[in-house]
């Protein structure tokens, strides 16, 4: 989720760690019978949520049955007849693990939050960084000090003034240790931020208390004259927000239109406490659409923000729905109860078959890449040779071919093509199956006879089951392992991934640019305490090779230095590259003005929603 602009999407704004093309909107074998019924409900939301809370322990068939019940009751709550009002119904597929912007990493966490809230950049059409909340920003000659004045009368969704000391809140908020923020290193350039983020509880309260007055000095709201804000300085005179940094960093202020620095309210999050985010009263905004109503695992709607400084949409709202097996949403989208769903492999035949629907598919250049995760603390990955011959039995080409049907291309690099940074050519742990069976050989353990049990762990759905059961085979038929699927919650799934305590053994999921900048691929995901430490990956070496490129501020130097961090990554083998996607969508003759880009990992237009339009005399009636 992009993310992800690191778009986690590169392009875009929102890319971060993508479920999606696995766990949100990608499955398996079609559901017997297809037969919905609409009328008769019986699993209510309460019930949902207390399976969630069981899930791991869990049996497959129980996991099933309540996505089959939950999908009747997001079937009973989405049926709508076409009126007047201009409503956007989307199907996410996942509900988001949680919407809190300090908080958040994955694709369908962002989506939300950038509905409800607006950073002080954003990226254009192009991604080109341009302003936003903020009007202009500066940086120092020696590039150290990053300089944004606001726009004049920003309000929040409620008319409550924003000025530059709720800003300052929120990047303070993502770095502050107790936060724990999924993306909190992502701001470790401010001066004293990863000093403070890697404090634990066992450090002295006095010391604790300097580092975070090192934060609150490098993160200064000031007013015209330069003068820091106190509590008595009116907002609508506190519109200057002054960074500190420890190190050049030309990409900054790019990172400042990232989810992280979203102006959530501090008496918004202390009146709600730990839940606050999921509630309508606590999540406010100063986005283009305003949070109206979240219902938990089927419906969240959004409407126009009329205090926005760009003006109002031209869509009266947008829906969210999460019905996450692919084979009852399309079936849904068939029933125009959608507008917009994704299009995956298992649907593509029908819909190029059909006269109307081929029409109305939307495939581009995404900006993901997906891997096999190696958890690199739990046997038997952590020996290189092992992680090596999975990789090198794995066939892309048969994968990108068989299962995706051609959506998406196969991979041995980090960084996909048409980014700066991507090597062309590479072919370390490519598909081999000699050479992975040499490879499993010459690791500790000898012979897959002597191989730990592997378990392979996957966001369940009847699609999916049939993906990863494709999957386990290849690796048997190359390797003779016995690879044991493990189905979870889609939900359960994405909070699993995202602690090194409670990463599965083996995983796929997938990184989508933030920003057009090999940083973005390389330093904010795989430098020791970033992402790459959920399956426990830290090399010291990459890590200075990153720091020396981060820094550079000749081109090709910098060019130079990020190619040769990546060679450093593909050698180690810490996980097993495997494709790059495309934004894959289907999409209602009705809806337009939709303006695409690569870092779409959520749904088409979602970088400006602005644009987007419904023509209600083409709705069918």
């Amino acid at each position: 989720m992009n993310r992800f602009s690191r778009l986690p999407v590169m392009l875009g704004v929102v890319a971060a760690l993508f479920v999606g093309a696995i766990a949100l909107g990608a499955c398996g074998a079609t559901p017997t019978p297809e037969v919905r019924t609409v009328e008769k409900v019986v699993t209510q939301i309460v019930e949902k949520e207390k399976v969630v809370e069981k899930a791991v322990q869990q049996t497959v068939v129980v996991q099933q049955t309540v996505v089959v019940e939950k999908e009747k009751v997001v079937d009973k709550v989405i049926t709508a007849t076409p009126t007047s009002e201009k409503v956007l119904r989307i199907n996410l597929a996942t509900y988001p693990d949680t919407i809190d912007p300090q908080k958040s990493s994955f694709v369908n966490e962002i989506a939300h939050l950038k509905l409800i809230y607006e950073g002080l950049t954003r990226l254009d059409k192009d991604l080109n960084t341009v302003p936003a909340a903020a009007e202009k920003w500066a940086f120092s000659q020696d590039g150290k000090t990053l300089t944004f004045t606001l726009r004049k009368g920003l309000k929040y969704s409620d008319g409550t003034v924003l000025d530059a000391r709720r800003f300052a809140f929120a990047i303070k908020r993502n770095i502050n240790p107790a936060t724990a923020g999924e993306y909190a290193q992502i701001t470790d350039e401010v001066m004293g931020a990863p000093e403070w983020r890697g404090a634990d509880a066992k450090t002295p309260k006095e010391a604790m208390a300097k580092l975070e007055a090192t934060v609150t000095d490098s993160v200064a709201a000031m007013d015209a004259s330069g003068k820091v804000c106190s509590k008595d300085t009116k907002a609508e005179d506190c519109l200057t927000l002054k960074l500190t940094l420890s190190k050049p960093a030309p990409y900054f202020a790019t990172i400042m239109g990232l989810w992280v620095t979203y102006p959530a309210r501090e008496e918004l999050i202390t009146q709600g406490k730990e839940t606050w985010w999921n509630s309508s009263k606590f999540q406010i905004g100063n986005g283009p659409f305003v949070l109206k109503n979240l219902e938990p695992y089927v419906r969240a709607r959004f409407v126009p923000n009329t205090n926005y400084w760009r003006g109002l949409a031209k869509l009266n709202a947008i829906e969210f729905s999460y019905i996450t097996d692919s084979a009852i949403g399309f079936q849904a989208y068939k029933n125009n109860e959608f507008d917009i769903v994704p299009l995956v492999a298992e649907d593509l035949k029908t819909v190029q078959a059909d006269a109307n629907m081929k029409d109305q598919a939307n495939v581009y250049a995404g900006s993901c890449t997906f891997a096999v995760m190696f958890h690199q603390q739990k046997e038997p990955f952590t020996d290189p040779k092992v992680r090596q011959a999975f990789s090198m039995a794995l066939d892309r080409e048969g994968w990108v071919r068989d299962v995706l049907q051609g959506l998406g291309a196969p991979t041995l690099t980090w960084i996909p093509p048409g980014f700066p940074g991507y090597k062309k050519g590479e072919t370390r742990w490519g598909f081999d199956a000699a050479a992975a069976k040499k490879a499993l050989s010459e690791s500790k353990y000898g012979s897959v006879d002597k191989l730990p049990p592997v378990k392979l762990t996957f966001s369940d759905s009847p699609r999916n089951r049939t993906r990863y059961t494709w999957l386990a085979g290849k690796w048997k038929d190359v390797l003779g392992v016995t690879v044991t699927l493990d189905p979870v919650e889609p939900t359960t799934y994405t909070a699993l991934t995202k602690n090194v305590a409670t990463a599965p053994q083996a995983y796929i999921l997938g990184w989508c640019a933030d920003y057009p900048d090999p940083q973005n691929w390389l330093s904010v995901y795989w430098h020791t305490g970033g992402f790459g430490s959920r399956i426990a990956y830290s090399n010291a070496d990459l890590d200075k090779a990153m720091d020396a490129a981060d820094v550079e501020l000749d081109t090709a130097k910098r060019a130079d230095l990020y190619a040769k961090a990546q060679d450093m990554l593909v050698a180690e083998a810490p996980v097993a590259f495997m494709w790059n996607n495309v934004n894959s969508y289907l999409v209602k003759p009705w809806v337009t003005g939709i303006v695409k880009t690569s870092n779409d990992s959520d749904f088409p237009g979602s970088g400006d929603p602005l644009t987007i339009d419904i023509d209600l005399s083409k709705m069918k009636k």
